[in-house]
């Protein structure tokens, strides 16, 4: 299964999106069409969805020449996204802090 996922600005002259803007409310004014996605439940497709975007992300994460320091502290994104780590003003510090360490400007 492949799955793309994009972000169209609405009526911007797009056929596909125009087509299935269409679709999509010829349908829902149909009674009698049939409900397709009741077979999956909806949890299942978020969580391909959401694996598949992990896993694109890890390759992007990978194949990334930059942050390095950042990647010694998380080399793996399933992991990162796992830790809630609160913003704040410390936080943010230690960063500045690591960037003058690095001779770059903070």
């Amino acid at each position: 299964m492949d799955n793309r996922i994009f972000w169209v600005k609405v009526h911007v002259g797009i056929y596909g999106n125009e087509l299935a803007d269409r679709l999509a409310k010829a349908a829902a004014r149909n009674s009698d069409t049939e409900i397709a996605f009741n077979r999956i439940p909806p949890i299942m497709l978020y969580r391909e969805i959401e694996e598949e975007v992990i896993v694109k992300c890890q390759n992007e994460w990978e194949d990334c020449t930059k942050a390095a320091i950042t990647k010694e502290f998380f080399p793996n994104v399933t992991d990162r996204l796992k830790l809630r780590i609160d913003l704040n003003p410390n936080f943010t510090a230690l960063g500045d802090r690591t960037r003058e360490n690095q001779g770059l400007p903070s």
